[in-house]
């Protein structure tokens, strides 16, 4: 019998099937027009108002920088507003009878969704994922009509960049009246063992036909390789209403998913009525268990790991909040050789393609709801709807995101200000229960800030599996007294500031700023709204990434930390105002380069060596200078300038750096590191001549001509010698011949206000970037100019 199911599951694509599920990209041939217009719900009466947009679409991004915005500098500092899409399809009538629905990945915000003139739908939150049955109210044979009016006019509304519009993705979706529900799969693994796991799979189906039927789910489980691994069968009686039926597998010698080796499996579900199969859906599986130990921290596969994580919001630079792969793999990869294992999501529910690209790449992710409850933080946010929309979009959020094995935590908010009243003691009941309902295999947190026992009433709650704390690093030692047989996370640490490649002398006071919160903004005390690259500025609530990090390095009870944050972001550019834009908190900025202390993190969370030497050394002759160096896998390093030693210094077990006092001449600063005697690595950094050159370089050779395939180019400029110059600003003139475009440029400098879709950008401190896409396969050749150097030329291949 067993053979005979097997033979079915792989013949059943060759059957005729009836009425299978269809997804179809829904993103292209949008009009959309900027301001509200009532009667684009029906019509598009003057097309030459609006303009052709694909999805996913930002408006915002698109907008000049300016202080009068009501967004303000919290929000980047670019416009907010209305909009409206629009755009004409066709449905087959050979689709009448079956269910169509429309599916939006994301809208900020407040969207609402007409179809040949009828309200479908109405949605706020601008992270939710959610759909709508469009079955009723379609033309079958004839030209259909959609409209979205999205509103984000009401501000502030975050405090952070948003963006605005439809920013995700959209498909239609076409099934048989027989089907998995939406989201309508849960997978989880159990009694894993190197020999063995259980592998569970909850299906539920929906009967929208106007008669009962007894259905077979057959589901298979299909490792990497394309191999069936386990296989079950169920049958279900259905009526008209939403049946589930729970299938049990063992898979063999398991391959366990980690963040070392993220393995991954797919289980493949058919719906059969009778001898039809009229549903086909894919989930996939990572087998892998973990687990909180309140004296030991945090045990992954059985194995202690610390959570070495980071917190990220949802923009990607220079293209704003448009959800885009290729980006979202980049920031991950670099995040990756930093030694990162685990992202958190700050502070709403992130977009699917970043879940994926987790599963895929080896993060753990912490999935969060909200930024606030009822009490606001800003005027328009999301504390208007929570009481109305709190359980849809916490449901969708957690059936949606659910099966991504990436996921290992849930948090239902972010330092909320209801811990300090009572208010919190019952919300936080509800929103765990919710979460529970729908899955119970994994933990619930929330990134609190009141470490009192006394005085935070989430905590009195005792609900939440495990404690998130954000700041407040020196009171960690109180806390296992404080919670009694908790377990602990820093959820948020550091708020260290930083611009790269700014080196302000000296560096040997750590500074807060501004120094407590009776002063909002800081003054610009360098004169062009930057902060030293040095670690050693931190806002009033945080501290550097060195004592940050130590303060759960050798903590066991301490489970790991997020550090805020893994880049730069649109928004909240603490400690400055306007013309600041965005922020100083990342580790890398917002153009994707690493600043300094990127290094530091590497040193201390992978096994690669490390040797990381700044600051740069193009100086004035006799100034004092503080080198630093970041090390791993030695015992000291020894620096030297011109070739002079200035002595051999040692990390003791509260630093994570070494630094010299030296004065500068030119030359070359070299240093080496050493374990038992022997080099380790050098490094070295000459003074540079004047710029001479421009220079192109790319993270890849090709990319795909689907519009949405992206290269990301480093310009750079180069002395006679090819030595880059560090302190380069030269405005550069861009150009592209074939079939690529620019989509964005951008050079990390937070109070830049060039235009992201300018063709020229100004470098910052020796760095440029440029980003390309293509919609035209064969060939391109991207040209970078300046006044008074020589032309860089970068050819790249657009593949099919």
């Amino acid at each position: 019998m067993k053979k005979a199911y097997l033979i079915l599951f792989f013949v059943s694509a060759l059957t005729q099937a009836f009425s299978q599920r269809i997804s179809k990209d829904f993103n292209a041939d949008w009009k959309f027009y900027l301001g509200d217009d009532s009667t684009l719900r029906y019509e598009i009466k003057d097309l030459q108002k609006l303009q052709e947009v694909q999805l996913p679409h930002d408006w915002s991004i698109l907008g000049d920088f300016s202080e009068k915005h009501p967004t303000t500098s919290q929000q980047g500092a670019l416009p907010a507003g209305m909009g409206w899409y629009a755009k004409t399809f066709d449905v087959p009538v050979s689709q009448k009878g079956q269910k169509i629905y429309i599916e939006f990945d994301g809208v900020y915000r407040n969207a609402t969704v007409y179809v040949n003139g009828k309200k479908i739908g109405f949605w706020p939150y601008g992270y939710t994922s959610y759909r709508y049955d469009l079955s009723d109210d379609l033309k079958y044979g004839q030209q259909n009509y959609i409209a979205v009016r999205v509103d984000n006019s009401e501000q502030p509304s975050s405090r952070w960049y948003t963006g605005s519009g439809i920013y995700r993705n959209v498909r239609l979706v076409s099934t048989n009246p027989i089907a998995v529900d939406h989201w309508g799969t849960f997978v989880r693994s159990e009694k894993i063992t190197k020999k063995s796991a259980n592998v569970l799979l909850d299906v539920s189906l929906r009967n929208d036909a106007p008669v009962a039927e007894k259905a077979k789910v057959v589901s298979a489980i299909i490792d990497a390789s394309g191999k069936m691994v386990a296989q079950a069968v169920n049958y279900l009686n259905l009526d008209n209403s939403l049946k589930t039926t729970t299938q049990k597998f063992k898979v063999s010698q398991p391959q366990l998913w980690s963040p070392e080796h993220p393995y991954l499996y797919t289980v493949k579900t058919q719906v059969f009525i009778g001898a039809k199969q009229v549903d086909a859906y894919d989930t996939p599986l990572g087998i892998r268990s973990f687990s909180f130990d309140a004296k030991k921290g945090f045990f992954f596969n059985g194995q202690p790991m610390k959570i070495l994580g980071v917190c990220m919001h949802h923009d990607l630079g220079a293209i704003g909040a448009v959800v885009n792969e290729s980006a979202i793999k980049r920031q991950l990869r670099i995040l990756k050789e930093m030694g990162t294992n685990a992202i958190r999501i700050s502070h709403n529910p992130p977009s699917t393609e970043f879940l994926k690209a987790c599963d895929e790449m080896g993060f753990l992710v912490m999935d969060e709801a909200f930024d606030m409850w009822r009490k606001k933080k800003n005027k328009f946010d999301y504390h208007q709807e929570f009481d109305e929309w709190h359980e849809r979009d916490l449901k969708a959020m957690v059936l949606r995101d659910r099966n991504h094995p990436s996921i290992f935590m849930w948090s239902v908010g972010n330092e909320i200000r209801e811990q300090f009243d009572e208010s919190g003691t019952k919300i936080i009941k509800q929103l765990v229960d919710i979460v529970k309902k729908y899955d119970p295999t994994r933990p619930v947190t929330t990134a609190m800030t009141e470490m009192e026992a006394d005085k935070n009433f989430i905590a009195k709650a005792n609900n939440m599996d495990i404690y998130g704390f954000n700041y407040k690093h020196k009171l960690y030692p109180t806390l296992p007294g404080a919670f009694p047989g908790k377990s602990f996370l820093a959820t948020e640490t550091a708020s260290a500031l930083e611009t790269r490649g700014v080196y302000v002398q000296p560096q040997d006071t750590v500074q807060l700023w501004p120094a407590t919160s009776k002063n909002k903004y800081m003054e610009n005390l360098n004169g062009n709204w930057t902060v030293t690259a040095y670690d050693n500025v931190a806002a009033y609530w945080g501290t550097t990434h060195e004592e940050s990090w130590l303060a759960v390095k050798n903590k066991p009870y301490m489970a790991g930390l997020f550090v805020w944050s893994g880049f730069d972001y649109l928004g909240e550019p603490h400690p400055f105002n306007y013309p600041a834009r965005s922020s100083y908190y990342g580790i890398v900025d917002l153009a994707g380069f690493p600043k300094d202390v990127y290094y530091m993190y590497q040193s201390e969370w992978t096994n690669k060596p490390v040797l990381h030497l700044l600051p740069h050394w193009n100086w004035k002759e006799g100034q004092k200078v503080d080198v630093w160096t970041y090390y791993n896998q030695a015992d000291e390093v020894e620096l030297f300038v011109n070739g002079v030693s200035q002595g051999v210094k040692r990390k003791s077990q509260n630093e994570a750096h070494v630094s010299w006092p030296v004065v500068y001449k030119a030359g070359e600063i070299k240093a080496v590191s050493r374990k038992n005697g022997k080099v380790v690595l050098s490094k070295v950094i000459k003074t540079t001549g004047a710029a001479n050159q421009l220079h192109l370089t790319a993270e890849e050779n090709s990319i795909k001509a689907d519009g949405k395939d992206l290269a990301f180019v480093t310009i750079s400029v180069l002395d006679k010698q090819g030595l880059a110059v560090p302190d380069a600003m030269n405005n550069v003139y861009l150009s592209v011949e074939g079939g690529a475009e620019i989509v964005g440029v951008d050079n990390g400098y937070q109070a830049n206000l060039q235009s992201f879709q300018a063709h020229h950008i100004n470098l910052y401190n020796g760095k440029a970037l440029v980003i390309l896409k293509a919609n035209k396969s064969g060939k391109a050749t991207l040209k970078a100019s300046a006044p008074g150097l020589q032309t860089a030329t970068f050819n790249i291949d657009l593949t099919k």
